[in-house]
């Protein structure tokens, strides 16, 4: 018998997740916050708001906008919210509406209120075992799932079992999922990949060309493994697709928002004014000032997140920033 599977929230990430899984499950449950939401989707056949251009069968899909109701109704849950909203959306729900489900985060980022990964968020606050948690990690674009490239996933859980199985529910003709036991490795890499991105994105703003780019690049996949490696200290592969090709895609891409919203601050917008202009989450705005704030614990050189926390949170002149950073380089 194939999982009960929910998706929750309502974004491109969480749309394309839910075509993906519609190849290889009869129907899928889906939760989303409004209701005019899902009324255009049973009329129209798609999301009103981000991958339009997918369509999909209705018959095959049980909306809810009752999270409650959405939980007794299946066993996996795949979460797809920013993580900003993360705590507010999961609140409505007792630890015991939880028990004996099986999570596995696709938001990468952390959730601001505690600076807790999802995963350790789900563990401290709701008592889900690690065993029921799981991460989906890149390199993959929602965007490109929608034009049915060729992509890539990662799906991480100290639960093999686990991780087969949702790994199987989302292969299919253009994506290729594989699985790994570094919950805590890939979770990070995903958050810090982010970060790197805006930075990425201000230096082009900034008019830096593709060489000092490299250079930022290979310099932020040293930084990201000396993060996960003081926090979680396993044998790892950094160079592996779920670490470097995540961090590549979201650095190099013209779909990465956090490359994105990084080239407006370096253009000279606004931290506000770029958010304003955008009409996703940049999940690297909130996750650098987690960063910061945890690596307080564990004091770990790492000069690029440091530049991108000064740029937005700490007052600091974008070009100066990154003259600065840019000498700490090599």
């Amino acid at each position: 018998m194939k999982p009960r599977v929910a998706i929750i929230g309502s974004g491109s990430w969480a749309t394309a997740l839910a075509k993906l899984l519609l190849n290889n499950l009869d129907s899928i449950y889906w939760y989303q916050r409004k209701q005019e939401d899902v009324e255009y989707f049973r009329e129209f056949g798609n999301n009103p708001r981000y991958l339009t251009s997918v369509e999909f069968d209705i018959q095959k899909i049980h909306f809810f906008t009752s999270l409650s109701e959405c939980f007794k109704s299946a066993e996996y849950f795949i979460l797809a919210v920013p993580s900003a909203f993360l705590h507010d959306t999961l609140s409505v729900l007792k630890k015991e509406e939880l028990k004996d489900k099986r999570f596995f985060s696709a938001i990468k980022g952390i959730v601001p209120q505690y600076n807790l990964i999802v995963g350790e968020y789900l563990n401290k606050h709701f008592d889900v075992p690690l065993e029921n948690i799981g991460v989906i990690t890149g390199p993959c674009h929602a965007e490109e799932v929608a034009l049915e490239k060729l992509s890539y996933l990662t799906v991480a859980s100290v639960n093999a079992g686990s991780a087969k199985t949702v790994s199987e529910l989302l292969n299919c003709r253009y994506l290729k999922s594989t699985v790994s036991d570094d919950i805590y490795g890939t979770e990070y890499s995903a958050v810090l990949k982010n970060v790197v991105a805006v930075a990425g994105g201000i230096c082009h703003g900034l008019g830096y060309g593709d060489n000092f780019l490299a250079v930022l690049v290979s310099n932020a996949i040293q930084e990201i493994k000396r993060f996960v490696d003081a926090v979680h200290p396993i044998d790892r592969d950094i160079k592996a697709s779920a670490y470097l090709g995540d961090l590549l895609v979201t650095a190099y891409s013209q779909f990465s928002r956090n490359r994105m919203f990084g080239t407006m601050l370096g253009k000279g917008y606004s931290v506000k004014q770029a958010q304003l202009e955008m009409n996703m989450i940049a999940e690297g705005y909130y996750a650098v000032k987690c960063v910061h704030e945890i690596n307080k614990k564990y004091k770990v050189n790492m000069p690029i997140t440091t530049a991108v926390y000064n740029i937005i949170y700490g007052g600091g002149q974008v070009k100066k920033e990154i003259v600065n950073l840019s000498n700490l380089l090599s």
